[in-house]
């Protein structure tokens, strides 16, 4: 059953949102955001391949995460500015152009730009993400973001898994190679197939992004969503940078065990459509204490898991997963409320805050692990949403109710 259609402003005729282009969404989004991951768990097998030193084989992913927050906070924006789907196109383009000479670097310096530049290229994914907000009818808009959003965490929870079966069997750089393909196929299909839509939002481009500041001082609602979900990710990317270590080393886990076990904890991106449905119905304020004190509580089995063998990490995985997701997109659906015109804008400056997150957790590990083992790698985890769920109830809550 489609949706009712919708314009997309300017002189575009109506374009109707229908379930095979919901797919369409959420499928590419996932295929676009895993660019970012395929390096993480393989720079034990690239760095030695371009004669890198450890610490410059740990820039790899550093450098990717850093092209994505520029291209986050320089690119992003111009969704307000620019017709959507040619700068969609653009962005992609040089994606697949990045991976494809990844593929074929043989020297460090090179290979490193190239990975800024996945990074960068890879922002085309938040580009897909308001697009379809513009395109959603009000009464269904969390519904449809929810499914999409499903599809851009199953990228992120599959994409290393993958990547380490295939440079196990076929190499490293076949794993570049291929997505380089895939996003081609991708980029091809959205090309013929999402709607153009032009926004009717008029400035230059420094006067955009100077704008950031003042959606940021103006929209309380962005502010506490933001903080919320910068903490679930800084705990979400804490636990699963950390957990390969510990089921290495306390189980002896092998490269395609772990695979498995980061497969087992996709089962919480089934949280997403549950989400957005409860964001239309106007349960967002339970939605996100259900999804903040989960999350919390989700690090108990993990806490006690000598006990509980692997069983308690998988249980932490899966509920980990599912409140991380419920809450993005419950905070999506609400900031996208806000203000149309500036969709683009708040999109950007909400998922700045959780690669902001995502980094802190991921830069704790090594070190909390080194120093107090996985009991202190958990304990932590477990502050970040408990600090979020307090804030929740003592200042985020009681705003969010008289703001309805």
């Amino acid at each position: 059953m489609s949706t009712p259609s919708r314009t997309l402003g300017g002189n575009e005729r109506p374009v109707k949102l229908t379930q095979g282009l919901i797919a369409l969404f959420a499928f590419s989004c996932g295929a676009i955001v895993a660019n970012l991951y395929y390096a993480q768990p393989i720079t034990e097998l690239i760095g030695p391949a371009l004669h890198m030193s450890g610490g410059t084989a740990s820039l790899i992913v550093s450098l990717t995460q850093i092209g994505y927050a520029l291209g986050l906070f320089f690119i992003v924006p111009l969704g307000d500015l620019l017709e959507n789907r040619k700068l969609m196109i653009t962005t992609a383009v040089v994606s697949i152009a990045s991976l494809a000479a990844a593929s074929l670097m043989h020297t460090p310096s090179w290979f490193l730009l190239m990975s800024l530049l996945i990074g960068f290229s890879s922002v085309a994914v938040q580009i897909l993400i308001p697009l379809a907000a513009h395109l959603a009818p009000d009464h269904s808009r969390g519904r449809i973001v929810g499914t999409i959003m499903g599809g851009l965490l199953l990228g992120i929870l599959l994409s290393r898994p993958l990547s380490s079966i295939v440079a196990d069997h076929f190499g490293w750089r076949v794993v570049f190679a291929a997505a380089a393909v895939l996003m081609a196929l991708v980029t091809t299909v959205l090309a013929l197939t999402i709607p153009r839509r032009q926004p009717d939002h008029s400035a230059t481009y420094f006067e955009l992004i100077g704008s950031l500041l003042v959606l940021v001082r103006t929209m309380p609602v962005l502010r506490h969503r933001a903080l919320y979900q910068g903490l679930m990710f800084a705990s979400f990317s804490l636990f699963w940078t950390a957990v390969p270590v510990e089921l290495t080393r306390q189980y002896g886990l092998s490269q395609s065990a772990i695979a498995l076990f980061s497969l087992v904890g996709a089962i919480g991106a089934t949280s997403a459509p549950v989400a957005g449905r409860l964001a239309d119905a106007g349960h967002s304020i339970r939605a996100t204490f259900v999804a903040l004190i989960v999350a919390a509580l989700s690090y108990l089995p993990a806490l006690v898991h000598p006990a509980t063998g692997v069983f308690g990490l998988v249980v932490t995985g899966i509920a980990l997963d599912f409140a991380v997701q419920m809450n993005m997109v419950l905070g999506q659906r609400e900031i996208y409320a806000l203000h149309a015109a500036s969709r683009n804008r708040l999109n950007a400056l909400y998922m700045t805050s959780i690669f902001v997150g995502g980094a802190i957790g991921s830069a704790l590990a090594s070190t909390l692990f080194e120093r107090g083992g996985w009991p202190l790698v958990a304990g932590v985890a477990l502050a970040f949403p408990l600090v979020a769920f307090v804030h929740f109830l003592v200042i985020g809550r009681p705003y969010a109710l008289s703001e309805r």
